[in-house]
């Protein structure tokens, strides 16, 4: 009699196992593989953006974001089928958004991401959604730095994680210009490089005219821009390397943005009074492969 109890336990301990181990396998065949296919199942997304870049990714005292970068992160998610509600914006500073795509903690980085070959290795970019120029700011008042060139034996920011500064102080590939005699300044952002800009703790800050625009109007008659373009800078969206179907999906989303005149609504929106000549028709996609 016991031994036909203990049977019928184990029985229905094996019958639960074999059951639940179904069930594992249901939900690992199920789970979403690409970034369009979670949206697609989940209605979410997580987002990474800056915080601390005015007009681009800013988050506000109250808990909103906003800019540039947001809104074209909105865009993007409502043409994935992801409602304002159900994204979560992440803050992805430069030096992080490679390890923040490849370990999952953010599907989509959009956060003046340029696209650059070495990067390319990591991360699959889609866009550019928007192409900027890198220039140089100083101090309002500064006569002495009006072209880049004027940068020899100045003190220049160095933004951890940014290329920036390889425009300015090294040659191609990666690099543009390979001044002689510029002494780097590091800074965890370019908030921080702003912040020691104003301090007088360096003498310039050069990075993309946009992320400069930003900065100097939130600060009238603190700063300008020298407009002495270096290099281009193509903002791409930064997505888990491979995922090429949520690539093509972006750049879909991206090219509607620009037909249907959204991007020239919202450059002008975050950048308007700030003297760049905005770009408001679609850039040349750099290709999902």
């Amino acid at each position: 009699m016991r031994v036909r109890r203990f049977g019928a336990v184990i029985g229905a301990a094996t019958a639960l196992a074999m059951a639940l181990t179904a069930c594992g396998s249901d939900t690992e065949s199920t789970q979403a593989t690409t970034v369009v296919q979670k949206a697609k199942d989940s209605k979410k997304l997580v987002v990474g953006i800056k915080y601390d870049q005015p007009a681009l990714g800013l988050k506000k005292p109250d808990g909103t974001f906003e800019g540039f970068d947001v809104d074209v992160a909105k865009y993007i998610a409502k043409e994935l089928g992801v409602p304002e509600s159900g994204i979560t914006f992440k803050e992805t500073v430069s030096a992080n958004r490679e390890s923040f795509l490849g370990g999952g903690q953010v599907d989509l980085v959009v956060a003046t991401y340029s696209i650059t070959d070495a990067r390319k290795k990591q991360v699959t970019f889609a866009g550019p959604y928007y192409v900027a120029a890198q220039d140089t700011m100083v101090l309002a008042d500064n006569d002495d730095i009006k072209t880049a060139q004027d940068l020899k034996g100045k003190r220049l920011c160095k933004a951890a994680g940014s290329n920036s500064f390889r425009r300015v102080t090294e040659g191609p590939p990666d690099g543009k210009l390979a001044i002689s005699g510029v002494k780097l300044v590091d800074a965890s952002s370019y908030s921080e490089c702003v912040a020691k800009l104003k301090a007088g703790a360096l003498d310039a800050v050069s990075t993309d005219d946009l992320i400069l625009a930003g900065f100097a109007n939130t600060q009238k008659g603190q700063f300008k821009v020298i407009n002495n373009p270096i290099s281009e800078e193509k903002y791409g969206v930064g997505i888990k390397k491979g995922d090429t179907e949520t690539c093509e999906a972006v750049n879909k989303a991206l090219t509607k943005m620009y037909q249907d005149g959204t991007a020239k609504t919202l450059l002008e929106k975050h950048f308007a009074g700030t003297g760049l000549q905005l770009k408001t028709t679609v850039p040349q996609f750099e290709g999902c492969a």
